[in-house]
């Protein structure tokens, strides 16, 4: 009884300096979510209380500025826009895109594959405004332009991009990026299957369709959950490439998306108006709340809780 005892005492003993050490490991991704998350989270809704602007001066308004933004003629247009720009980039890109370029080129020979994968990369590590500008530069309406000299083969008349189709020009550009973080992840994920598991499918006869279908997609269920969750959040919040190409236009907020018009109204003096860092400061906790909301949403639907389950095997 005694001997069993200190065994136990000693297993506990572990188990509390093993929580202890997983908990100062722990200190400097606590202290950076508190610092660049919470604080700035608290000073935004706390700035949105008030018609701060350029001078910094703190003048509490209360919920006016949340009641201008329900009032404001141009929201609901701001949030169609938002709501289309996130569900097709993601849909049709950063998910959609990302999967099927990991998928071709993990069925391929492997240094053709990662040939390819490493030139989808080129998107992501080149700067903002030379991606930008690059693509600009293939969609000018001139004949000799880039997309227009490739539609001319199809008989298609050359196009002024930017204004006939800002649209698809900011999921293009945006969609090009976006796709790539989704088709790293996703490759890790096909790469790390084990080797018997599809020996053993194709054994059985399955081709390469059916193998994708009922093994590879099945197995990575958890890496398309996390890359839809992240990417959704992700574009949200994302209006850089939206400001480089279009900056909301052509006209008067055809393009604009949550972010970008919460840019717009805290740090630009924009449609002859001044600085509203406190009508900005609300947007952007419409916007953080909105984000939670999501949050919420896809921990419970993807039921991501599953992947943090404790072993059940207790190893002495």
């Amino acid at each position: 009884m005694a001997e069993e005892k200190g065994r136990s005492a000693g297993k506990n003993h572990r188990k509390l300096l093993t929580r202890g050490y997983l908990y100062f490991f722990l200190l400097p991704s606590l202290a950076m979510i508190v610092f660049f998350f919470f604080i700035p989270a608290i000073l935004t809704f706390l700035i949105s209380l008030t018609d701060m602007s350029y001078t910094l001066e703190w003048h509490w308004v209360g919920l006016a500025n949340y009641i201008k933004m329900i009032q404001d003629p141009w929201t609901p247009l701001i949030f169609r826009n938002t709501m289309f720009y996130v569900f097709t980039t993601l849909t049709f890109f950063n998910v959609g895109t990302a999967l099927l370029i990991s998928l071709l080129t993990v069925h391929i020979e492997e240094r053709v594959g990662s040939a390819f994968r490493a030139i989808w990369l080129l998107p992501r590590i080149t700067p903002s405004t030379v991606y930008a500008l690059m693509w600009l530069w293939a969609t000018r309406g001139d004949r000799d332009a880039l997309l227009n000299w490739i539609l001319m083969f199809f008989g298609v008349p050359p196009v002024e991009w930017r204004l006939k189709l800002p649209w698809l020009l900011v999921i293009l550009v945006n969609g090009f990026v976006g796709a790539s973080f989704g088709m790293i992840i996703f490759t890790a994920a096909l790469k790390s299957i084990p080797i018997d598991f599809t020996r053993a499918a194709l054994v059985d006869g399955a081709n390469t369709l059916q193998l994708i279908r009922y093994v590879e997609l099945p197995l990575i269920k958890w890496p398309l959950m996390f890359v839809t969750a992240y990417q959704t959040l992700s574009l949200l919040t994302s209006f850089e490439y939206i400001l480089l190409v279009t900056d909301g236009g052509p006209g008067l907020y055809t393009t604009e998306v949550w972010a970008l018009y919460s840019y717009h109204m805290a740090f630009q003096i924009y449609g002859g108006g001044s600085a509203q860092y406190g009508y900005g400061a609300a947007l952007s906790a419409v916007l953080v709340a909105i984000g939670l909301v999501l949050s919420v949403i896809y921990w419970r639907v993807f039921k991501m809780g599953e992947m943090m389950v404790e072993p059940k095997i207790e190893v002495d």
